[in-house]
Protein backbone atom coordinates (compact mmCIF):
# COMPACT_ATOMS: atom_id res chain seq x y z
CA UNK A 1 0.00 0.00 0.00
CA UNK A 2 1.43 3.17 -0.62
CA UNK A 3 0.58 6.41 0.75
CA UNK A 4 -0.03 9.73 -0.65
CA UNK A 5 -1.83 13.15 0.05
CA UNK A 6 0.47 16.08 -0.19
CA UNK A 7 3.75 14.51 0.54
CA UNK A 8 5.52 14.78 4.01
CA UNK A 9 8.31 17.68 2.61
CA UNK A 10 5.41 19.81 0.94
CA UNK A 11 3.08 19.29 3.79
CA UNK A 12 5.79 20.55 6.07
CA UNK A 13 6.29 23.56 4.03
CA UNK A 14 2.49 24.64 3.59
CA UNK A 15 2.11 24.02 7.40
CA UNK A 16 5.03 26.56 8.33
CA UNK A 17 3.23 28.76 5.76
CA UNK A 18 0.22 28.64 8.41
CA UNK A 19 -1.81 26.72 6.05
CA UNK A 20 -4.35 24.37 7.35
CA UNK A 21 -5.65 23.45 4.02
CA UNK A 22 -4.27 20.13 3.67
CA UNK A 23 -6.73 17.48 2.28
CA UNK A 24 -8.84 16.31 5.02
CA UNK A 25 -8.70 12.58 4.75
CA UNK A 26 -5.36 11.26 3.36
CA UNK A 27 -4.75 9.24 0.24
CA UNK A 28 -3.68 5.67 0.00
CA UNK A 29 -3.53 3.77 -3.14
CA UNK A 30 -3.69 -0.10 -2.89
CA UNK A 31 -3.86 -3.26 -4.84
CA UNK A 32 -7.22 -3.70 -5.70
CA UNK A 33 -10.06 -5.64 -4.16
CA UNK A 34 -13.37 -5.29 -3.33
CA UNK A 35 -13.45 -5.41 0.36
CA UNK A 36 -16.23 -7.57 2.44
CA UNK A 37 -17.67 -4.11 4.86
CA UNK A 38 -17.01 -0.94 5.47
CA UNK A 39 -17.51 2.26 3.17
CA UNK A 40 -16.95 1.97 -0.14
CA UNK A 41 -17.35 4.28 -3.67
CA UNK A 42 -17.68 3.25 -7.11
CA UNK A 43 -18.47 4.65 -10.55
CA UNK A 44 -21.78 2.98 -12.10
CA UNK A 45 -22.99 3.85 -15.94
CA UNK A 46 -26.45 4.67 -16.78
CA UNK A 47 -29.13 2.51 -15.53
CA UNK A 48 -26.88 0.71 -13.43
CA UNK A 49 -26.03 -2.57 -14.74
CA UNK A 50 -25.68 -5.47 -12.99
CA UNK A 51 -21.83 -6.14 -13.85
CA UNK A 52 -18.69 -5.61 -12.64
CA UNK A 53 -17.68 -4.04 -9.24
CA UNK A 54 -21.46 -3.50 -8.78
CA UNK A 55 -22.35 -7.21 -9.20
CA UNK A 56 -19.42 -8.11 -6.79
CA UNK A 57 -20.58 -5.51 -4.02
CA UNK A 58 -24.52 -6.79 -4.59
CA UNK A 59 -23.06 -10.73 -4.04
CA UNK A 60 -21.95 -9.76 -0.70
CA UNK A 61 -24.50 -7.93 -0.08
CA UNK A 62 -26.56 -10.92 -0.85
CA UNK A 63 -28.88 -8.59 -3.47
CA UNK A 64 -29.12 -5.65 -0.83
CA UNK A 65 -27.29 -2.81 -3.32
CA UNK A 66 -29.46 -3.84 -6.21
CA UNK A 67 -33.10 -3.52 -3.87
CA UNK A 68 -31.26 0.04 -2.62
CA UNK A 69 -30.90 1.26 -5.87
CA UNK A 70 -33.48 0.02 -7.08
CA UNK A 71 -35.97 1.59 -4.55
CA UNK A 72 -34.12 4.82 -4.82
CA UNK A 73 -35.08 5.10 -8.46
CA UNK A 74 -31.09 5.74 -9.49
CA UNK A 75 -30.16 5.64 -13.13
CA UNK A 76 -26.61 6.44 -13.21
CA UNK A 77 -27.11 9.69 -14.68
CA UNK A 78 -23.18 11.87 -15.21
CA UNK A 79 -22.52 13.83 -11.91
CA UNK A 80 -25.57 12.08 -9.41
CA UNK A 81 -24.57 10.17 -6.46
CA UNK A 82 -26.48 8.00 -4.07
CA UNK A 83 -25.31 7.64 -0.88
CA UNK A 84 -26.61 4.13 1.24
CA UNK A 85 -26.13 3.51 4.19
CA UNK A 86 -26.37 0.08 6.29
CA UNK A 87 -26.58 -2.03 2.98
CA UNK A 88 -25.96 -6.12 4.08
CA UNK A 89 -22.51 -5.72 5.31
CA UNK A 90 -21.49 -2.29 4.51
CA UNK A 91 -21.89 0.64 6.49
CA UNK A 92 -21.76 3.30 3.72
CA UNK A 93 -21.97 2.55 -0.18
CA UNK A 94 -21.65 5.39 -2.21
CA UNK A 95 -22.10 5.42 -6.18
CA UNK A 96 -21.40 7.91 -8.63
CA UNK A 97 -22.74 8.16 -11.89
CA UNK A 98 -21.12 8.19 -15.14
CA UNK A 99 -24.39 8.26 -17.28
CA UNK A 100 -23.24 7.29 -20.85
CA UNK A 101 -20.27 9.71 -21.72
CA UNK A 102 -16.85 7.88 -22.39
CA UNK A 103 -14.51 7.80 -19.45
CA UNK A 104 -12.12 10.26 -20.05
CA UNK A 105 -9.90 12.59 -17.46
CA UNK A 106 -12.18 15.30 -16.93
CA UNK A 107 -15.14 12.62 -16.07
CA UNK A 108 -13.04 10.69 -13.95
CA UNK A 109 -12.02 13.85 -12.09
CA UNK A 110 -15.37 14.56 -11.46
CA UNK A 111 -16.16 11.05 -10.19
CA UNK A 112 -13.17 11.47 -7.89
CA UNK A 113 -14.19 14.86 -6.94
CA UNK A 114 -17.78 14.13 -5.75
CA UNK A 115 -16.21 11.15 -3.40
CA UNK A 116 -13.80 13.77 -1.43
CA UNK A 117 -16.69 16.03 -1.31
CA UNK A 118 -19.05 12.70 0.11
CA UNK A 119 -15.65 11.65 2.08
CA UNK A 120 -15.71 15.27 4.02
CA UNK A 121 -19.42 14.41 5.37
CA UNK A 122 -18.50 10.72 6.54
CA UNK A 123 -17.51 9.82 9.68
CA UNK A 124 -16.36 6.10 8.84
CA UNK A 125 -12.56 6.16 9.53
CA UNK A 126 -11.60 4.76 5.83
CA UNK A 127 -13.20 4.82 2.67
CA UNK A 128 -12.44 2.69 -0.20
CA UNK A 129 -12.74 3.83 -3.70
CA UNK A 130 -12.99 0.60 -6.47
CA UNK A 131 -11.17 1.47 -9.52
CA UNK A 132 -10.77 -2.78 -11.58
CA UNK A 133 -9.55 -1.53 -15.15
CA UNK A 134 -6.03 -3.59 -15.75
CA UNK A 135 -3.55 -1.18 -17.24
CA UNK A 136 -5.43 2.12 -16.63
CA UNK A 137 -2.62 4.06 -13.97
CA UNK A 138 -3.26 6.63 -16.56
CA UNK A 139 -6.81 7.21 -15.50
CA UNK A 140 -6.41 5.90 -11.83
CA UNK A 141 -4.58 8.90 -10.90
CA UNK A 142 -7.21 11.53 -12.20
CA UNK A 143 -9.65 9.72 -9.88
CA UNK A 144 -7.04 10.20 -6.87
CA UNK A 145 -7.01 14.12 -8.04
CA UNK A 146 -10.23 14.80 -8.10
CA UNK A 147 -10.67 12.96 -4.81
CA UNK A 148 -7.99 15.27 -3.39
CA UNK A 149 -9.63 18.45 -5.16
CA UNK A 150 -12.76 17.83 -3.78
CA UNK A 151 -11.73 17.23 -0.34
CA UNK A 152 -10.29 21.20 0.32
CA UNK A 153 -10.79 23.15 3.34
CA UNK A 154 -9.52 26.04 5.13
CA UNK A 155 -9.82 25.27 8.30
CA UNK A 156 -7.51 27.52 10.14
CA UNK A 157 -10.20 29.75 11.90
CA UNK A 158 -12.88 27.36 13.09
CA UNK A 159 -12.95 26.47 16.65
CA UNK A 160 -12.64 22.76 17.16
CA UNK A 161 -15.32 20.71 17.62
CA UNK A 162 -15.54 18.52 20.75
CA UNK A 163 -18.44 16.57 18.70
CA UNK A 164 -17.70 13.00 16.29
CA UNK A 165 -15.62 14.72 13.48
CA UNK A 166 -16.68 14.01 9.69
CA UNK A 167 -13.91 13.70 6.91
CA UNK A 168 -11.07 12.42 8.75
CA UNK A 169 -9.34 9.59 8.37
CA UNK A 170 -7.98 8.18 4.84
CA UNK A 171 -9.45 7.47 1.22
CA UNK A 172 -8.33 3.96 -0.16
CA UNK A 173 -7.91 3.72 -4.18
CA UNK A 174 -8.03 0.13 -4.97
CA UNK A 175 -6.52 -0.19 -8.66
CA UNK A 176 -5.28 -2.59 -10.48
CA UNK A 177 -1.96 -1.51 -11.06
CA UNK A 178 -0.97 0.33 -7.79
CA UNK A 179 2.67 0.82 -8.12
CA UNK A 180 2.39 2.74 -11.46
CA UNK A 181 -0.42 4.36 -10.25
CA UNK A 182 1.71 5.52 -7.20
CA UNK A 183 4.58 6.75 -9.31
CA UNK A 184 2.49 8.72 -11.63
CA UNK A 185 0.94 10.32 -8.74
CA UNK A 186 3.78 10.98 -7.35
CA UNK A 187 5.80 12.33 -10.08
CA UNK A 188 3.06 14.06 -12.10
CA UNK A 189 0.21 15.05 -10.49
CA UNK A 190 0.49 15.54 -6.55
CA UNK A 191 2.47 18.55 -7.83
CA UNK A 192 -0.10 19.80 -9.33
CA UNK A 193 -2.33 19.68 -6.51
CA UNK A 194 0.33 21.19 -4.69
CA UNK A 195 -0.23 24.04 -6.55
CA UNK A 196 -3.88 23.97 -6.70
CA UNK A 197 -3.83 23.93 -2.76
CA UNK A 198 -1.59 26.60 -2.51
CA UNK A 199 -3.81 29.24 -4.72
CA UNK A 200 -6.78 28.19 -2.89
CA UNK A 201 -5.51 28.61 0.25
CA UNK A 202 -3.92 32.09 -0.65
CA UNK A 203 -7.70 33.48 -2.11
CA UNK A 204 -9.39 31.93 0.70
CA UNK A 205 -7.11 33.68 3.87
CA UNK A 206 -8.76 37.12 5.00
CA UNK A 207 -7.04 40.50 3.89
CA UNK A 208 -6.15 40.65 7.46
CA UNK A 209 -3.55 38.02 7.18
CA UNK A 210 -3.03 38.04 3.35
CA UNK A 211 -1.17 41.52 2.20
CA UNK A 212 1.57 41.99 0.56
CA UNK A 213 4.23 41.54 2.39
CA UNK A 214 2.69 38.18 3.95
CA UNK A 215 1.99 36.79 -0.13
CA UNK A 216 5.89 37.28 -0.12
CA UNK A 217 6.46 34.95 3.04
CA UNK A 218 4.29 32.51 2.13
CA UNK A 219 5.83 32.25 -1.28
CA UNK A 220 8.85 31.90 0.15
CA UNK A 221 7.89 28.91 2.39
CA UNK A 222 6.30 27.34 -0.02
CA UNK A 223 9.51 27.12 -2.44
CA UNK A 224 12.13 26.55 0.31
CA UNK A 225 14.50 23.58 -0.42
CA UNK A 226 12.66 23.13 -4.11
CA UNK A 227 15.09 22.82 -7.04
CA UNK A 228 15.39 25.45 -9.93
CA UNK A 229 13.80 28.11 -8.29
CA UNK A 230 15.36 31.40 -7.76
CA UNK A 231 13.11 34.41 -5.68
CA UNK A 232 13.63 37.96 -6.42
CA UNK A 233 11.22 40.73 -4.09
CA UNK A 234 10.89 44.56 -5.01
CA UNK A 235 10.04 46.94 -2.30
CA UNK A 236 8.75 50.37 -2.39
CA UNK A 237 12.48 51.92 -3.10
CA UNK A 238 13.36 49.25 -5.45
CA UNK A 239 9.93 50.33 -7.29
CA UNK A 240 10.93 53.38 -7.23
CA UNK A 241 14.28 53.50 -8.45
CA UNK A 242 12.57 51.53 -11.41
CA UNK A 243 9.77 54.37 -11.99
CA UNK A 244 7.17 51.70 -11.39
CA UNK A 245 4.38 54.79 -10.92
CA UNK A 246 1.63 52.70 -11.74
CA UNK A 247 1.73 49.86 -9.17
CA UNK A 248 2.97 52.40 -6.19
CA UNK A 249 0.25 54.53 -7.13
CA UNK A 250 -2.28 51.59 -6.30
CA UNK A 251 -0.67 51.00 -2.90
CA UNK A 252 -0.11 54.85 -1.77
CA UNK A 253 -3.44 54.83 0.29
CA UNK A 254 -2.47 51.57 2.28
CA UNK A 255 -0.22 51.06 5.35
CA UNK A 256 0.38 48.02 3.59
CA UNK A 257 3.02 48.38 1.15
CA UNK A 258 2.87 47.24 -2.12
CA UNK A 259 5.64 44.35 -3.16
CA UNK A 260 6.40 43.17 -6.77
CA UNK A 261 7.04 38.85 -6.26
CA UNK A 262 9.29 37.37 -9.06
CA UNK A 263 9.62 33.54 -9.13
CA UNK A 264 11.66 32.27 -11.42
CA UNK A 265 11.81 28.44 -12.80
CA UNK A 266 14.90 27.10 -14.61
CA UNK A 267 14.07 23.40 -16.03
CA UNK A 268 15.06 23.66 -20.27
CA UNK A 269 18.86 24.88 -19.74
CA UNK A 270 18.96 28.82 -22.00
CA UNK A 271 15.96 28.48 -23.69
CA UNK A 272 13.44 31.97 -23.54
CA UNK A 273 11.32 31.70 -20.72
CA UNK A 274 7.12 31.55 -20.66
CA UNK A 275 6.26 34.24 -18.15
CA UNK A 276 2.89 33.96 -16.57
CA UNK A 277 2.07 37.65 -14.40
CA UNK A 278 -0.92 37.87 -12.09
CA UNK A 279 -2.45 40.58 -10.40
CA UNK A 280 -2.39 40.18 -6.73
CA UNK A 281 -4.94 42.72 -5.08
CA UNK A 282 -4.94 41.35 -1.75
CA UNK A 283 -8.02 43.45 -0.70
CA UNK A 284 -9.88 45.77 -3.67
CA UNK A 285 -11.73 48.42 -1.62
CA UNK A 286 -12.25 50.06 -4.85
CA UNK A 287 -10.28 53.50 -3.07
CA UNK A 288 -11.27 56.70 -3.71
CA UNK A 289 -13.69 55.22 -6.45
CA UNK A 290 -14.94 52.95 -3.55
CA UNK A 291 -17.26 49.73 -4.14
CA UNK A 292 -20.48 49.50 -2.58
CA UNK A 293 -20.37 47.16 0.73
CA UNK A 294 -22.39 44.26 -0.46
CA UNK A 295 -20.51 41.48 -0.95
CA UNK A 296 -17.20 43.62 -0.45
CA UNK A 297 -15.74 40.50 1.66
CA UNK A 298 -15.38 38.65 -1.16
CA UNK A 299 -12.27 41.23 -2.73
CA UNK A 300 -10.13 39.27 -1.00
CA UNK A 301 -10.07 37.04 -3.85
CA UNK A 302 -8.61 39.94 -5.91
CA UNK A 303 -4.92 38.62 -5.91
CA UNK A 304 -6.57 35.11 -7.65
CA UNK A 305 -4.13 35.61 -10.39
CA UNK A 306 -1.29 36.32 -8.22
CA UNK A 307 -1.88 32.88 -6.30
CA UNK A 308 -2.57 31.11 -9.80
CA UNK A 309 1.13 32.18 -11.21
CA UNK A 310 2.37 31.34 -8.39
CA UNK A 311 0.85 28.19 -8.01
CA UNK A 312 1.87 27.24 -11.19
CA UNK A 313 5.74 27.51 -10.33
CA UNK A 314 5.36 25.59 -7.81
CA UNK A 315 3.58 23.03 -9.71
CA UNK A 316 6.15 23.21 -12.68
CA UNK A 317 9.19 22.98 -10.11
CA UNK A 318 7.65 20.27 -7.93
CA UNK A 319 7.16 17.87 -11.13
CA UNK A 320 10.38 19.11 -12.80
CA UNK A 321 8.80 20.04 -15.84
CA UNK A 322 11.15 20.51 -18.75
CA UNK A 323 10.55 24.48 -19.38
CA UNK A 324 11.86 27.56 -17.77
CA UNK A 325 8.72 29.34 -16.64
CA UNK A 326 8.47 33.07 -14.61
CA UNK A 327 6.20 34.24 -12.10
CA UNK A 328 5.18 37.57 -11.64
CA UNK A 329 2.76 38.72 -9.20
CA UNK A 330 2.27 42.42 -9.28
CA UNK A 331 0.94 42.92 -5.16
CA UNK A 332 -0.45 45.70 -3.73
CA UNK A 333 -3.91 46.69 -1.24
CA UNK A 334 -6.18 49.50 -3.08
CA UNK A 335 -7.60 51.32 -0.12
CA UNK A 336 -8.96 55.03 0.47
CA UNK A 337 -7.04 57.06 2.80
CA UNK A 338 -5.67 61.23 2.26
CA UNK A 339 -2.71 59.40 0.71
CA UNK A 340 -4.78 57.48 -1.88
CA UNK A 341 -4.61 58.27 -5.85
CA UNK A 342 -7.55 59.93 -7.07
CA UNK A 343 -9.63 60.06 -10.22
CA UNK A 344 -8.20 62.52 -12.16
CA UNK A 345 -4.21 62.07 -11.47
CA UNK A 346 -1.97 61.38 -13.96
CA UNK A 347 0.77 58.08 -13.44
CA UNK A 348 3.76 58.07 -15.10
CA UNK A 349 4.81 53.92 -15.74
CA UNK A 350 7.98 52.33 -15.84
CA UNK A 351 8.15 52.31 -19.57
CA UNK A 352 7.83 55.89 -19.37
CA UNK A 353 4.09 55.96 -20.95
CA UNK A 354 1.29 57.90 -19.07
CA UNK A 355 -2.66 57.39 -18.11
CA UNK A 356 -4.94 59.41 -16.71
CA UNK A 357 -6.85 57.50 -13.70
CA UNK A 358 -10.57 57.64 -14.34
CA UNK A 359 -11.66 55.05 -11.71
CA UNK A 360 -9.03 53.76 -8.93
CA UNK A 361 -11.60 50.98 -9.24
CA UNK A 362 -9.64 49.79 -12.19
CA UNK A 363 -6.59 49.28 -10.49
CA UNK A 364 -6.04 45.61 -11.76
CA UNK A 365 -4.88 46.91 -15.00
CA UNK A 366 -2.60 49.48 -12.95
CA UNK A 367 -0.37 47.03 -11.42
CA UNK A 368 -0.09 44.79 -14.10
CA UNK A 369 1.40 46.90 -16.68
CA UNK A 370 3.91 47.72 -14.50
CA UNK A 371 4.87 44.09 -13.67
CA UNK A 372 4.16 43.19 -17.88
CA UNK A 373 7.00 45.87 -18.76
CA UNK A 374 9.72 44.79 -16.04
CA UNK A 375 9.61 40.87 -17.06
CA UNK A 376 9.57 41.74 -20.61
CA UNK A 377 12.72 44.23 -20.16
CA UNK A 378 14.53 42.02 -18.02
CA UNK A 379 13.76 38.52 -19.01
CA UNK A 380 12.93 38.66 -22.59
CA UNK A 381 10.11 35.53 -22.21
CA UNK A 382 9.09 34.23 -25.64
CA UNK A 383 5.24 33.84 -24.37
CA UNK A 384 3.86 36.29 -21.84
CA UNK A 385 0.27 35.53 -20.16
CA UNK A 386 -1.13 37.45 -17.48
CA UNK A 387 -4.29 36.28 -15.43
CA UNK A 388 -6.75 39.10 -13.46
CA UNK A 389 -9.68 39.17 -11.75
CA UNK A 390 -9.84 42.16 -13.68
CA UNK A 391 -14.05 43.47 -14.54
CA UNK A 392 -17.68 42.72 -13.84
CA UNK A 393 -18.23 42.99 -17.94
CA UNK A 394 -16.44 39.39 -18.16
CA UNK A 395 -19.25 37.95 -15.48
CA UNK A 396 -21.94 39.49 -17.79
CA UNK A 397 -20.28 38.00 -20.86
CA UNK A 398 -19.52 34.58 -20.08
CA UNK A 399 -20.82 33.88 -16.74
CA UNK A 400 -19.31 30.89 -14.26
CA UNK A 401 -18.70 28.69 -16.65
CA UNK A 402 -15.56 30.29 -19.26
CA UNK A 403 -12.68 32.77 -18.22
CA UNK A 404 -12.30 35.28 -20.57
CA UNK A 405 -9.29 34.90 -23.22
CA UNK A 406 -7.77 37.67 -25.19
CA UNK A 407 -4.72 37.75 -27.68
CA UNK A 408 -3.73 38.80 -31.51
CA UNK A 409 -2.04 35.44 -31.25
CA UNK A 410 -4.61 32.67 -32.81
CA UNK A 411 -1.77 29.71 -32.27
CA UNK A 412 -1.07 30.66 -29.01
CA UNK A 413 -5.23 31.37 -28.59
CA UNK A 414 -5.41 27.79 -30.07
CA UNK A 415 -3.13 26.40 -27.21
CA UNK A 416 -4.74 27.51 -24.26
CA UNK A 417 -8.04 26.94 -25.49
CA UNK A 418 -7.16 23.34 -25.99
CA UNK A 419 -5.15 23.22 -22.66
CA UNK A 420 -8.19 24.87 -20.48
CA UNK A 421 -10.95 22.18 -22.43
CA UNK A 422 -8.32 19.43 -20.98
CA UNK A 423 -7.85 21.11 -17.92
CA UNK A 424 -11.64 21.59 -17.18
CA UNK A 425 -10.66 25.26 -16.37
CA UNK A 426 -12.30 26.42 -20.03
CA UNK A 427 -11.36 29.69 -21.72
CA UNK A 428 -13.94 31.88 -24.53
CA UNK A 429 -12.04 33.70 -26.75
CA UNK A 430 -13.25 37.70 -27.27
CA UNK A 431 -12.20 40.06 -29.13
CA UNK A 432 -9.41 42.70 -29.20
CA UNK A 433 -11.20 45.48 -31.10
CA UNK A 434 -8.90 48.35 -32.56
CA UNK A 435 -12.17 50.97 -31.51
CA UNK A 436 -11.09 50.12 -28.05
CA UNK A 437 -8.11 52.49 -28.30
CA UNK A 438 -11.01 55.72 -28.79
CA UNK A 439 -12.62 54.49 -25.54
CA UNK A 440 -8.78 55.46 -23.90
CA UNK A 441 -7.77 58.00 -25.38
CA UNK A 442 -7.13 61.27 -22.39
CA UNK A 443 -6.92 64.79 -23.47
CA UNK A 444 -3.59 65.39 -21.19
CA UNK A 445 -2.22 61.59 -20.91
CA UNK A 446 -0.96 58.57 -23.10
CA UNK A 447 -4.33 56.94 -22.11
CA UNK A 448 -6.66 56.92 -19.34
CA UNK A 449 -7.25 53.77 -17.52
CA UNK A 450 -10.69 52.91 -18.46
CA UNK A 451 -13.54 54.05 -20.84
CA UNK A 452 -16.66 55.93 -20.02
CA UNK A 453 -18.08 53.06 -18.21
CA UNK A 454 -20.18 51.04 -20.60
CA UNK A 455 -19.61 48.88 -23.18
CA UNK A 456 -16.67 46.25 -23.65
CA UNK A 457 -15.40 46.76 -20.54
CA UNK A 458 -13.16 43.42 -20.52
CA UNK A 459 -11.85 44.07 -24.16
CA UNK A 460 -11.60 47.94 -22.97
CA UNK A 461 -9.15 46.28 -20.01
CA UNK A 462 -7.29 44.19 -22.12
CA UNK A 463 -6.48 46.84 -24.98
CA UNK A 464 -5.29 49.00 -21.97
CA UNK A 465 -2.60 46.20 -20.71
CA UNK A 466 -1.60 45.49 -24.47
CA UNK A 467 -0.44 48.91 -24.49
CA UNK A 468 2.37 47.51 -22.88
CA UNK A 469 3.12 45.01 -24.64
CA UNK A 470 5.91 44.55 -27.08
CA UNK A 471 4.36 43.94 -30.75
CA UNK A 472 6.43 40.90 -31.54
CA UNK A 473 5.65 39.26 -28.16
CA UNK A 474 3.09 35.74 -27.80
CA UNK A 475 0.90 37.83 -25.35
CA UNK A 476 -2.52 36.26 -23.76
CA UNK A 477 -5.03 38.35 -21.16
CA UNK A 478 -6.76 35.94 -19.11
CA UNK A 479 -10.12 37.88 -17.51
CA UNK A 480 -10.72 35.38 -14.55
CA UNK A 481 -13.03 37.65 -13.03
CA UNK A 482 -16.13 35.17 -12.87
CA UNK A 483 -13.64 31.95 -12.27
CA UNK A 484 -11.84 32.70 -8.78
CA UNK A 485 -14.46 31.98 -6.58
CA UNK A 486 -17.59 29.65 -6.84
CA UNK A 487 -20.68 30.31 -4.75
CA UNK A 488 -21.82 26.97 -5.42
CA UNK A 489 -19.94 23.96 -5.45
CA UNK A 490 -18.71 21.66 -8.65
CA UNK A 491 -17.07 18.48 -8.38
CA UNK A 492 -13.65 19.53 -8.39
CA UNK A 493 -13.94 22.56 -6.54
CA UNK A 494 -16.31 23.15 -3.26
CA UNK A 495 -17.69 26.30 -2.75
CA UNK A 496 -15.00 29.30 -2.50
CA UNK A 497 -11.55 29.80 -3.95
CA UNK A 498 -11.06 27.71 -7.20
CA UNK A 499 -7.54 28.12 -7.58
CA UNK A 500 -8.11 28.69 -11.30
CA UNK A 501 -5.49 28.67 -13.59
CA UNK A 502 -3.48 26.53 -11.95
CA UNK A 503 -4.60 23.57 -13.87
CA UNK A 504 -5.17 25.44 -17.37
CA UNK A 505 -0.95 26.26 -16.87
CA UNK A 506 0.28 23.30 -16.21
CA UNK A 507 -1.68 21.83 -18.97
CA UNK A 508 -0.31 24.68 -21.19
CA UNK A 509 3.20 23.66 -20.40
CA UNK A 510 2.08 19.65 -20.80
CA UNK A 511 0.63 20.06 -24.50
CA UNK A 512 2.38 23.04 -26.14
CA UNK A 513 5.40 23.53 -24.32
CA UNK A 514 7.03 20.19 -23.45
CA UNK A 515 5.65 18.23 -25.92
CA UNK A 516 6.76 20.04 -28.28
CA UNK A 517 10.38 19.75 -27.37
CA UNK A 518 9.77 16.15 -27.20
CA UNK A 519 12.52 14.47 -29.70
Amino acid sequence: MFRSGIGFSAALSLLLAGQAALAQRTLEIAVYAVPDSGAIAFAVGKDVANEGVFANVDRIAAGALRRAVDNAGYEGERGTTLNLHGVGPYSQVLLVGTGTDAIDGRLLEDVGGLIGRAAMQSAAPAIEVLWPEKSASAAAVHLAFGIELGQFALRTYKTPSTKKKLGEGKVVLRVADARATQESWRRQWQPVLEGVTFARTLVTEPANTMYPESFVERAREAFKGVAGISIEVLDVAAMEKLGMGSILAVGKGSVRPPRLLVVRYRGAGNEAPIAFVGKGITFDSGGISIKPSANMWRMKYDMAGAAAVTGTLLTLARREARVNAIAVAALAENMPSGSASRPGDVVRTMSGKTYEIMSTDAEGRMVLVDAVWYVQEKDRPRVLIDIATLTGSQVTALGDEYGGLFTRDDALAAQLLAAGKSSGEELWRLPLHPSYAKDLESPIADLRNGGSGSGAGAGVGAHFIGAWIKPELSWAHLDIASMAWVDESTPTVPKGASGYGVRLFDRYVRESIEAAARP
